[in-house]
């Protein structure tokens, strides 16, 4: 497969393409004659990649949150952080997620709702597994007595991914604050409340 002088393969290139215009236009309004205008290539290069516009909306959204669990369970699999630790690992990977490719997370958060129900059948048992894996860590730090275990796991997790996941709506990488002070900001919220003491 031939490659540009940044190593991507023209697939990877109508992705990222794909990427800026559906975070720029949406989904619905980006045509896949916007998406071979940008490259300067014919309708017929993107059919030999992807069925549809569909199939690729899918492809991005495979490979972000394919990459976000391979991450995640590395975090997961070190034996030598406690849980606390790891938790504060993967809010800081989520938010430098946002910050190192916002467009991506914008797409992956924004446009899922675009995906077929045979599509979304793929996507949701890994959206899932991410999700019980933030639960494992807040469980088992419970019963390791890392955290409090007067609250419903499964609720802290969801406000944890609410929380970490909406910031591609609104952080700016060039902001007042970076990735790794939102990270800390997040994480001190969740661990010491923000009630005054």
């Amino acid at each position: 497969m031939r490659k540009d002088r940044e190593g991507l393969t023209m697939k990877d290139l109508m992705m990222e393409r794909s990427i800026q215009l559906f975070a720029q236009k949406g989904f619905k309004e980006t045509s896949i004659q916007d998406i071979v205008n940008e490259l300067n290539v014919t309708k017929g290069t993107f059919y030999y990649y992807f069925k549809s516009k569909q199939e690729l909306l899918m492809d991005i959204h495979l490979q972000y949150i394919e990459r976000l669990i391979e991450n995640q369970e590395t975090i997961l699999a070190d034996k030598t952080t406690s849980y606390p630790e790891k938790l504060h690992s993967i809010i800081f990977k989520l938010v430098h997620d946002i910050e190192k490719e916002g467009l991506r997370a914008k797409v992956f958060f924004r446009e899922m709702r675009h995906l077929s129900e045979e599509h979304l059948e793929q996507i949701i048992p890994k959206r899932d597994r991410f999700k019980e894996n933030v639960q494992e860590i807040i469980e088992k730090g419970m019963e390791a007595g890392q955290f409090r275990s007067d609250l419903p796991s499964d609720i802290v997790t969801l406000g944890i991914l609410g929380m970490t996941n909406w910031s591609y709506f609104w952080f700016q990488p060039d902001g007042e604050k970076t990735d790794r002070e939102v990270a800390a900001i997040f994480y001190k919220m969740l661990m010491k409340g923000i009630q005054s003491q």
